[in-house]
């Protein structure tokens, strides 16, 4: 098992893109917080209004972005892996291929988990700094905490989700994708559908994900509390991850 560890992590951390997608999950974290913090304070500053910035906004950019960027990496350590015959050699060293995957998921995630959770105290920062005494007056963690600590899980269930789709389709183009248009594309679009769209929004993984992470209430007609939104997700990515390992024990490497 310190083996298998190791391994994965000198696979992660011995290639540049996993150092570069964390540099722009860092950029697109604390630059979109500090974005939408100044937007907030010119738009109440213009208007007259009283600026409202609220702990969801700020952390958008991490939530949103920097866990789609994360998700892209963690597809990348696997379909990579296929692409040039690593994968090949790794499971003739260590011939138990959950294990190999297993070990992958829980190094890629708990790593987004930690960069994740620190963004989001930082862009926290940033938005009271950049927003102004009057638009941060409301930027409080009392009352928000599941944005911040749900943020963590979210982030390690989408790393198994795309590790798990890496697996499955083997292919990084394909794997990129398919993560990408499912939840930025496919679900919005299909949640815009007026009455339908309300109907099915409640059957969305991403759009029960979010919900969990929200500040106030999306839209959609739903059958269980936030909790029961994270239950959905993680059975979903559970499902996912599951026939992914039946996947990889009965397909050649």
């Amino acid at each position: 098992m310190i083996g298998v560890l190791e391994a994965e992590r000198i696979k992660l951390t011995s290639t540049r893109s996993p150092w570069w997608c964390s540099v722009i999950v860092v950029v697109l974290g604390l630059g979109l917080a500090a974005l939408f913090a100044l937007v907030v304070r010119t738009a109440g500053t213009d208007s007259g209004e009283v600026p409202s910035l609220d702990i969801g906004t700020v952390t958008a950019g991490v939530s949103g972005f920097g866990v789609m960027v994360l998700m892209i990496m963690a597809a990348l350590t696997v379909t990579s892996e296929y692409r040039f015959g690593v994968i090949r050699t790794t499971f003739q060293a260590v011939p138990n291929r959950n294990l190999v995957i297993l070990t992958k998921t829980a190094l890629v995630g708990f790593y987004g988990a930690v960069l994740t959770t620190v963004l989001a105290f930082g862009a926290f920062l940033v938005g009271k700094l950049v927003g102004g005494s009057e638009a941060a007056a409301t930027l409080v963690l009392e009352g928000n905490w599941r944005t911040i600590y749900g943020l963590p899980i979210y982030t390690f269930l989408c790393v198994a989700l795309a590790i798990a789709v890496g697996v499955l389709v083997r292919q990084s183009a394909a794997a990129i994708s398919l993560i990408v248009l499912w939840s930025l594309l496919i679900e919005p679009l299909l949640g815009a559908f007026g009455s339908f769209g309300r109907n099915v929004t409640p059957f969305l993984p991403f759009a029960n994900a979010n919900r969990f992470l929200a500040v106030e209430e999306p839209v959609g007609n739903w059958h269980w509390g936030v909790w029961g939104s994270l239950l959905y997700f993680v059975a979903f990515v559970a499902i996912v991850f599951g026939a992914s390992l039946f996947a990889v024990n009965q397909r050649d490497a």
